[in-house]
């Protein structure tokens, strides 16, 4: 027996009920196949980084599963044939099982924000400096060259 952790990423617009089913619906056919559910995490609805048949958002589901080694191939089969699952990934895990993630928190702009965007100006200025001299001897060299033409 193998340990395998299996995400899974159901469309949103799948009721509570209808989902819920869905997600047992998987963990039964584990159970039927003569492996175990260690544990069942929901991540619940989140951004996709790109978009799946034009859908933006997708309720994530990580199961960490104990199972026979002909197992992930019929996972995945009936994965394929559920319309409401946007894409899945089942890979072998070794070791324990790491410990429940606590959901993201909502993003914190700093309040020092004016303060770090003081160096990068700072660092501009001297940049501009030294563009300003490499300019200057382009200029003479322009200026010396009708000289030298009409003498």
């Amino acid at each position: 027996m193998n340990q395998y952790e299996v995400m899974y990423v159901i469309d949103t617009a799948l009721e509570e009920q209808a989902r819920s089913e869905l997600i047992n619906r998987f963990s039964n056919l584990v159970a039927q196949n003569g492996g175990t559910v260690d544990r069942v995490d929901e991540w619940g609805k989140r951004r996709l980084a790109y978009a799946i048949n034009y859908k933006t958002e997708g309720y994530y589901v990580l199961m960490y599963i104990t199972a026979p080694a002909d197992l992930p191939r019929e996972l995945e089969r009936n994965f394929r044939i559920a319309d409401a699952v946007l894409r899945s990934l089942v890979i072998r895990f070794e070791g324990p099982i790491p410990a429940k993630r606590e959901p993201l928190k909502p993003f914190v702009a700093r309040e020092a924000a004016p303060a770090a965007e003081a160096p990068v100006e700072a660092a501009a200025a001297p940049a501009a400096e030294a563009a300003a001299p490499a300019e200057a001897p382009a200029e003479e060299a322009d200026s010396e060259a009708p000289k030298a033409e009409i003498e």
